[in-house]
């Protein structure tokens, strides 16, 4: 089986922590050596172990913001 390859090429921000020290951070990250994409999930303190998470394109992730500032819109008015 081919080795799995990452690499975070840039910390984006931290959303939280657990009382583990496992990190959920939103990071951009190349999966074998391809394009960076953005990625959230959660990562060991080291970086070397990571938990499930979601990867977007950037068409995706557009979609998301349009998605989270009706979300936030919405629950601002109630």
């Amino acid at each position: 089986m081919d080795e799995f390859k990452f690499e975070i090429t840039k910390n984006l921000g931290l959303l939280s922590e657990s009382p583990k020290g496992w990190l959920k951070e939103v990071n951009m990250v190349s999966w074998n050596e391809r394009k960076p994409k953005l990625d959230i999930r959660e990562w060991s303190p080291d970086h070397q172990k990571m938990g499930k998470g979601v990867t977007l394109n950037a068409e995706e992730a557009l979609h998301l913001k349009e998605i989270m500032e009706q979300y936030i819109a919405e629950e601002l008015e109630s």
